[in-house]
């Protein structure tokens, strides 16, 4: 009898379901993963829910195993952890994280899976896609020990950006965060945390990771001279007004971009996306960032629950979706 696997289709704006498909066995060189946990990216798959995609960008916002054509139907995701059931013989039997979107079993080559560290819980290891476009984000920011950093928005990726800014000898990071209740995240990360009125201004560095047009504009002002703003949030299809008339010009501020899509020129000689995951999956075995996981849903309740995310995400940081056997 054929295998079958269930996965999850966006099929039009605000509405997801859950589709029986045929799944084919394991060749040479490929593994079939049992999934454990997939994570919801927040930002991104809110905006593939509700149709926010430009069309100018349907091409490079592909996911590496997309199934369908943006806007809709569309099967999208990148944050699945698994375990490997048959095929390649090194990795029988391993725990294994894969950017593949939320379906219950999959084929794919063996080298499109990494192996998890034993000592990384699974139901951790699906912060590992988030870990890496912070990580991507320090190496474009360049903080360096003892400098003032601010990171606006204590989302996911604006917290692990925190969390690593704050391991850097002598940093002064806070982080930023219209909700006070992010004040105890902040705390077990290591940073201070402030609301927006009380941020200290003429900062080093200032990320902005909230994906509003405000918190931009808020970096902007706290930004020191010479300072650089790294912008992490992406827009879709809304437009963002900027003050770019008041000390932009005369404090010669920097705002550049940041997208975990491309490595920093100066590390694509040395470095591999492969070995960035690796070395995000290594980072991923402190405990503490436990504390970013807050939310947990059955794959089966999986379109109720991005629909709500889709709409209002009030509270909610890593939304972690559990497989009935995991």
């Amino acid at each position: 009898m054929a295998q079958s696997t269930e996965a999850f289709w966006v099929i039009a704006p605000g509405r997801g379901e859950i589709r029986r498909e045929a799944l084919r066995d394991a060749g040479p060189g490929e593994v079939l993963v049992r999934t454990l946990y997939t994570a919801i990216s927040r930002g991104t798959e809110s905006l593939v829910m509700r149709g926010e995609v430009p069309a100018s960008e349907f091409q490079r916002m592909r996911a590496p195993f997309q199934e369908g054509e943006f806007p809709f139907p569309v099967k999208y995701g990148y944050a699945s952890v698994g375990v490997v059931e048959s095929g390649d013989a090194e990795l029988l039997g391993r725990r294994v994280f894969c950017l593949y979107p939320h379906q219950s079993r999959y084929v794919v080559a063996a080298g499109a899976v990494t192996p998890i560290p034993e000592a990384l819980p699974p139901a951790r290891a699906v912060l590992a896609a988030n870990m890496e476009t912070a990580l991507n984000a320090i190496w474009d920011a360049a903080p360096g020990p003892g400098d003032r950093i601010t990171v606006i928005g204590a989302g996911v990726i604006g917290a692990l950006v925190a969390w690593l800014c704050a391991r850097l000898p002598g940093t002064d990071v806070e982080l930023l965060d219209i909700d006070p209740a992010r004040s105890a995240l902040a705390g077990i990360l290591g940073c201070r945390f402030r609301l927006p009125e009380q941020a200290s201004g003429e900062r080093d560095l200032v990320i902005h990771a909230s994906g509003h047009p405000v918190g931009l504009r808020t970096a902007l002002r706290l930004a020191g001279e010479e300072a650089t703003v790294l912008e992490l949030s992406w827009y879709g299809t809304r437009e963002v007004e900027l003050p770019l008339g008041g000390a932009f010009h005369a404090k010669r501020l920097s705002l550049r971009s940041s997208q975990v899509g491309r490595l920093p020129p100066a590390r694509v000689p040395r470095w591999s996306t492969r070995r960035r995951l690796e070395s995000a999956l290594a980072l991923l075995q402190d405990a503490r960032l436990d504390a970013l996981v807050n939310e947990e849903s059955a794959f089966h309740q999986l379109p109720a629950s991005l629909h709500r995310l889709a709409t209002d995400a009030s509270g909610v940081l890593c939304h972690r979706v559990r497989y009935e056997e995991a």
